[in-house]
């Protein structure tokens, strides 16, 4: 069943209600939900276990790179920037925003960026491609079976798809609003508009052929809960074929993602030595034109450091780039509020902007991308993914053999390894291994193959 959009309003968007917590819960301090959201983030096991996933370089090395840790923090600082720009522009265009929360998107958005990279697995995005493939293609295409004796056809095609196509958007959704073992109902409880802000894309599995989708089967009910709250319209309903438009501030939570990605990146680049300063900078000086790029090429000639004037070019471009989505988001509200916006803000920029970042971007492919230093991390990734997966799904499915006893006794109580249903224990599995940093599930490798023996 189709339906026909409607407009989404700031005043139900910007909601203080919590997922799994009564609404007239009495708060007794003065910090704002949003910023006990943004504090209960920051000191949260997921997010201090970024610090040990690869952002795209091999960590740990002698020069240090983004690891998943740095990134969010610095997709943080500039969703900030983006949320406080727009709504003090928003104060001014609606005056009747004023006795609203709109004050609070920068801290929304920023919450929500430190949020987006939880749930993708170890070893980059190679790790996402790893578990897709182990099912699709791998061992575990046998599960497939399985599930579908669980369940009705129609739930057992949508959860094998959520399978075959795991992403890691979805994931971070599930990490923070599903009811681990032992834990609280409503995950981390955070507000409905910071999880509806991570939400880049949706829709579920069943919508697309590619590896992005928002939410898992599992997490269905969740995510039509946020947004029935917060005003946001469902556009296609068809059983398990669900799709509603973005919550605005996801375009917020994707810019800085998208900006601090291509852009870090080449500067990170140049501290390892694969683009030379010549090249940093003229890719870097892409973003300005006329007496601009004249005033940024010659701005502070005494700094003879490459390093200390890639850094100050870098920030100018960020700053360049963030400045630009805000411009293109206020000219595009009433497109982005009625969901017939097309694209992203980073896609919808001046030419300039788009032709300098398409440049960056064609050089992270070619250049930064390819080198063997992170091909060889790809690599690695999918051996130990791939053989871990064999294990321990073997172990699900064969739970009395004494060596699967062994596996699932190591595995921690919060998963649920031992349910009742394969589907719920494969979950287990999932939720397990992708909660693993790079350099946890090296070392449970190396331990299971007999290479690496604990110390006593």
């Amino acid at each position: 069943m189709d339906k026909q959009p409607q407009a989404m309003q700031w005043s139900k968007l910007i909601s203080s209600q919590r997922l799994g917590e009564p609404h007239d819960r009495k708060i007794t301090e003065f910090r704002t939900v949003f910023q006990r959201d943004y504090d209960r983030l920051i000191f949260s096991s997921p997010f201090r276990r970024l610090q040990n996933k690869t952002q795209v370089f091999p960590l740990p090395g002698s020069v240090f790179v983004h690891n998943r840790l740095t990134h969010s923090l610095e997709v943080s600082s500039v969703g900030r920037s983006l949320g406080n720009d727009v709504a003090r522009a928003l104060t001014e265009r609606h005056p009747d925003l004023q006795d609203t929360n709109i004050n609070m998107l920068g801290l929304i958005v920023s919450t929500g960026c430190l949020a987006h990279d939880l749930g993708n697995p170890p070893f980059g995005h190679s790790g996402e491609r790893a578990i897709a493939s182990y099912f699709s293609q791998g061992r575990g295409a046998k599960i497939k079976d399985i599930i579908a004796g669980e369940h009705r056809q129609d739930q057992a095609e949508i959860i094998w798809n959520d399978i075959v196509h795991f992403d890691g958007n979805a994931n971070a959704f599930r990490l923070l609003t599903h009811q681990f073992e032992g834990r609280r109902k409503g995950g981390y409880v955070m507000t409905y508009s910071v999880l509806a802000s991570i939400v880049k894309y949706p829709f579920t599995s069943l919508m697309t052929s590619k590896q992005k989708f928002g939410f898992f089967h599992s997490e269905i009910e969740y995510y039509k809960e946020i947004a029935e709250t917060l005003g946001i319209p469902c556009i296609e309903d068809n059983g398990f074929r669900l799709k509603y438009m973005r919550h605005p501030l996801a375009y917020f939570v994707e810019a800085a993602d998208d900006i601090c990605y291509e852009i870090m990146d080449i500067e990170d680049a140049h501290k390892l030595h694969l683009l030379t300063t010549e090249q940093t900078t003229e890719l870097f000086l892409n973003f300005f034109e006329g007496s601009q790029r004249k005033h940024v090429d010659e701005a502070h000639p005494d700094v003879s450091d490459p390093n200390e004037r890639v850094i100050y070019l870098r920030a100018c471009v960020i700053n360049a780039i963030e400045q630009e989505c805000v411009k293109v988001f206020l000219d595009h509200e009433e497109e982005i509020m009625n969901g017939t916006f097309k694209g992203s803000l980073v896609d919808n920029m001046s030419p300039l902007f788009r032709e300098a970042f398409a440049k960056c971007v064609q050089i992270a492919c070619s250049q930064i991308y390819k080198d063997r230093k992170v091909l060889d991390v790809e690599l690695a990734g999918y051996k130990i993914i791939y053989e871990l997966l064999d294990l321990y799904t073997e172990a699900i499915l064969s739970q009395d053999n004494a060596y699967s006893k062994l596996l699932l006794d190591g595995v921690p109580s919060q998963y649920q390894v031992h349910a009742s249903t394969v589907t719920e224990r494969l979950q287990g599995v999932l939720d397990y291994i992708t909660g693993m940093t790079d350099v946890y599930a090296l070392d449970l490798y190396r331990k299971i193959n007999g290479q690496l023996l604990p110390s006593i």
